[in-house]
C-alpha cells in the first residue's frame, strides 16, 4: 500500500494529465455520438454539392413529418361526431304530455288537436333522436345505439331549436297555443343523445395507429442522388429517409458501440497531436495541468455548444462563436498556441457537423484572421476591428459558397448573413468576460489584466511613489529597460513591464534604507554593521511579496519580486564585512531567491542590476558604459544566476546591445567634434 501511495506521489502531474485528457475523450466522444451520422446538410430545390450518393444500406422511404401531420388532421376533420342513443318509450311519453296540458284549462278542441300533435311529433322526433345543441363543427354525425353504428346528417337530428321550428307548421295561427306547448316540451322531453367524446378519441387514436409511415423501399447500393442533381420533392423524402434511418441505425446497440469506438479513435489521435505539440513546442505549458485543464475546458465548452446546436438547432450552427477560442487562448499563452487548438478543434467539429468541408473552411479562416488582426486584445478597438474582418470573411466565403452550388446570388439565406453578425457580437461581448473568469478559474493571468496592473495609477504604485519616489523612479526606468528588451526577443513584454514596476515595492516600508530614497546626504547604514545592513536590504524581497498578496497581485507579478535578485549576494556589504572578517559566512548576504527561471524574470533581472549601477557611473563614456553592462550580465551568468532561464546567450548578447544603445541616450553622450 506504501509503495503504491509513493508511486501515486511520484507520478501524480502525469496522472492528473491523463486523467483530464481522459476525461476530455470521454466527453469529446459523448458529444459526438449524441448527433447521428449523417452529414450531408440538404434542402428542398437545392442542388446537391456532394459526391453520388449511394444507399449504404437497405432503407424505407418514409413520409415526411408533414406529410403524417397532414394525414393526422385529415383523420380528425372527417371523423364524425359520435352520439350515443337512448331508448324512450314513446306511448308512455306521449301520456305523461297529455296529462301535463290539463293543468292549462285549454278548451276541448285545443286539447284535442295537442294530443293529435303529441301522436305525431313525438316518435318522429324520437326516432332519430333529441339533443339539446349540435357543436359547431358537427357536419358528419354518427349513433351509437345497441352497440351498431349508424351514420346520419346533421340536418335530420333534432334539437330544441329544430323542434321549435317543427312546432311552427301546427299553430301557424295560434301563437298562444304554441306558446305553452313548447314551454310544456321543454319540462317533459328529455334529450336521448348524448356526445360521446371518449369513443370518438379512441377512434381517432385507432385509425392514426393505422398510418402507414413508409412509402417505398430503397435498396444497399443504389443512388439516391447524384451530384449537381437539384433535390425534388420525391428525392428529399428519400434523403430524409435515409438520415432517420442513419440516426437508428447508429442507435442500433452493437453497432452504437462501434460508432463510439470509431470516434474514439479519431479524437484520441487529435488529443495525443495536441500533447506532442505541447510536449515539442510549449514545455512551460505542457508540465503546467492548469495550463493544460485551460485548453482542453475551452475545447470542450466549443464542443459542446456547438454540438448542442447541431442536434437541436441545426440551421443556428454559425451562431456558436467559436472565434472566441482562438481570441482566449491567446491572451493567456500565444498565436501559435492558439491557433493549433483552433484548427484541432474545428478538424474535431468536422465528424458532426453537415457541409463539413464547407464548416471547417470558413472556421479555419477566420480562426487565422482572428490571430492575425487581434494583436492587442487589450485595447477594445482593436477587438471591433478584428471581429468586424472576421464577419467579413464569414460572409465572403458564404456568398462564394453559394455561387459554387446555385450558380447565381439569388435565394440567398439572409438567415445565415444574420447568424455570422450574431457570431461577431457574441465574441466581442463574452471575450473579456470569459478571460477575467478564467483568470479567477484557473489563477493565470492575461495581458489584459497585466495591463491593467501595468497602470502607474494603481494603489499600490501611488504609495510606492509617494513613499519611496527614488524607487519608484529606479521602477519605471527598470521597465522601460526590460520593455523594450523584451521585445527586442519577442518575449513577453507587457508581463516584464508589469513585473519591473512592482519588483521593489517592498521598500516603501523602509524607503531611507536605501540609496535612491536618501535626499538628505545622510546614510542610515553608517551606524549599521554590514551584516544588519545586508539583512534590512535583503528584507525587501520578503516585504515586497507580503504587500503583493495583501493587494492581490497575480502569482506571475510576484515571481519578479521573487527572483529580481535570485541568489545573487549584497555585494556591498558583503564586501565591506570581507574586510572586517575575510572568513564572514556569504549566506548572511545572500537573497533568498529563487534564480530566474523564464525569458522575462531574467530580462528583469539584468535590467534591474544594469541600471542601478548605472547611477553609480562618474563621468560616463561610452566605452564606460559598454564595460560595466558587459561586466554585470557576465557576472550574473558566471555565477549561475540565468542558469534556470529559458535565455540562450544569442538573446543575452541582443539585450546588452540594447542596454548599451539606451543608457548612452539617457547618458545624452556626444560624439567629441574637434576644435
Amino acid at each position: 500500500m506504501k509503495n503504491l501511495l509513493n508511486f501515486f506521489y511520484r507520478n501524480s502531474t502525469s496522472i492528473y494529465k491523463a486523467l483530464i485528457f481522459g476525461t476530455a475523450l470521454i466527453w469529446i466522444v459523448y458529444f459526438f455520438a449524441q448527433n447521428g451520422q449523417f452529414q450531408y446538410d440538404f434542402s428542398p430545390n437545392k442542388v446537391w454539392a456532394y459526391k453520388d450518393l449511394k444507399a449504404p444500406f437497405d432503407f424505407t422511404v418514409r413520409k415526411t413529418d408533414k406529410v403524417i401531420q397532414r394525414e393526422k388532421d385529415s383523420i380528425k376533420s372527417h371523423t364524425p361526431i359520435f352520439l350515443e342513443k337512448q331508448k324512450i318509450n314513446t306511448n308512455k311519453l306521449v301520456h305523461q304530455l297529455n296529462r301535463a296540458f290539463i293543468q292549462f284549462n285549454l278548451s276541448a278542441t285545443d286539447y284535442q288537436n295537442i294530443k293529435h300533435i303529441n301522436q305525431i311529433v313525438i316518435p318522429k322526433v324520437y326516432k332519430v333522436g333529441l339533443i339539446d345543441s349540435l357543436p359547431k363543427n358537427a357536419d358528419l354525425l354518427a349513433v351509437i345505439e345497441d352497440n351498431h353504428l349508424k351514420y346520419i346528417s346533421k340536418q335530420s337530428v333534432y334539437t330544441k331549436e329544430k323542434l321549435k321550428k317543427l312546432l311552427d307548421a301546427y299553430f301557424v295561427n295560434r301563437p298562444d297555443l304554441e306558446k305553452i306547448v313548447i314551454k310544456t316540451y321543454e319540462r317533459n322531453l328529455p334529450s336521448n343523445l348524448m356526445i360521446n367524446q371518449d369513443f370518438r378519441q379512441s377512434f381517432v387514436n385507432q385509425k392514426i395507429s393505422e398510418i402507414s409511415i413508409n412509402k417505398g423501399l430503397i435498396r444497399k447500393g443504389q443512388v439516391i442522388i447524384k451530384k449537381g442533381e437539384r433535390i425534388s420533392p420525391k428525392k428529399y423524402e428519400i434523403l430524409w429517409s435515409l438520415k432517420q434511418s442513419t440516426q437508428g441505425y447508429s442507435n442500433n446497440k452493437v453497432k452504437r458501440y462501434w460508432v463510439f469506438l470509431g470516434y474514439g479513435i479519431l479524437v484520441a489521435m487529435v488529443l495525443f497531436m495536441l500533447l506532442l505539440f505541447l510536449k515539442k513546442y510549449r514545455p512551460s505549458i505542457y508540465e503546467n495541468n492548469i495550463k493544460i485543464s485551460l485548453i482542453l475546458f475551452n475545447m470542450l465548452l466549443v464542443i459542446m455548444l456547438t454540438s448542442f446546436t447541431i442536434r437541436h438547432y441545426p440551421a443556428y450552427v454559425f451562431v456558436v462563436p467559436l472565434i472566441i477560442l482562438p481570441l482566449i487562448l491567446k491572451a493567456f499563452f500565444d498565436a501559435r498556441v492558439a491557433l493549433f487548438v483552433h484548427l484541432l478543434t474545428i478538424l474535431l467539429l468536422g465528424f458532426v457537423v453537415a457541409n463539413s468541408f464547407e464548416f471547417i473552411y470558413l472556421q479555419m479562416m477566420t480562426g487565422i484572421v482572428s490571430i492575425l488582426t487581434v494583436s492587442e486584445l487589450t485595447k477594445r478597438s482593436n477587438l471591433f476591428t478584428s471581429v468586424g474582418s472576421i464577419v467579413l470573411v464569414y460572409i465572403i466565403g458564404y456568398l462564394s459558397f453559394h455561387l459554387i452550388y446555385e450558380g447565381n446570388l439569388s435565394a440567398i439565406n439572409y438567415n445565415v448573413l444574420l447568424q455570422f453578425l450574431l457570431n461577431g457580437l457574441f465574441a466581442i461581448a463574452l471575450s473579456h468576460q470569459l478571460i477575467l473568469f478564467y483568470e479567477k478559474l484557473f489563477g493565470l493571468v492575461s495581458d489584459v489584466s497585466l495591463l491593467e496592473w501595468s497602470n502607474t495609477n494603481t494603489k499600490l504604485l501611488k504609495r510606492l511613489a509617494d513613499k519611496a519616489p527614488g524607487t519608484f523612479n529606479h521602477s519605471m526606468q527598470v521597465a522601460n529597460l526590460a520593455e523594450a528588451a523584451a521585445n527586442e526577443i519577442n518575449a513577453n513584454a507587457l508581463l516584464v513591464r508589469a513585473g519591473a514596476l512592482y519588483h521593489d515595492i517592498g521598500k516603501m516600508l523602509n524607503p531611507f534604507y536605501f540609496t535612491e530614497n536618501q535626499t538628505s546626504g545622510v546614510n542610515y547604514h553608517d551606524d549599521l554593521d554590514p551584516e544588519e545592513s545586508a539583512k534590512i536590504i535583503i528584507q525587501h524581497v520578503f516585504d515586497g511579496i507580503e504587500l503583493a498578496r495583501k493587494n492581490n497581485l497575480p502569482d506571475r507579478i510576484i515571481d519578479f519580486i521573487r527572483t529580481h535578485h535570485g541568489q545573487g549576494l549584497v555585494q556591498y556589504f558583503y564586501k565591506k564585512a570581507q574586510e572586517q572578517n575575510p572568513d564572514v559566512d556569504p549566506n548572511k548576504f545572500k537573497y533568498p531567491g529563487p534564480n530566474p527561471f523564464s525569458k522575462e524574470t531574467a530580462i528583469l533581472m539584468m535590467a534591474d542590476s544594469v541600471e542601478a549601477a548605472s547611477k553609480s557611473l562618474r563621468e560616463p563614456t561610452a566605452e564606460k558604459i559598454d564595460h560595466f553592462v558587459d561586466k554585470i550580465i557576465d557576472h550574473q551568468l558566471h555565477t549561475g544566476l540565468l542558469d534556470n532561464a529559458n535565455i540562450t546567450l544569442k538573446e543575452i548578447t541582443t539585450i546588452k546591445k540594447l542596454f548599451k544603445k539606451k543608457l548612452k541616450n539617457i547618458y545624452h553622450l556626444r560624439i567629441e567634434y574637434p576644435e
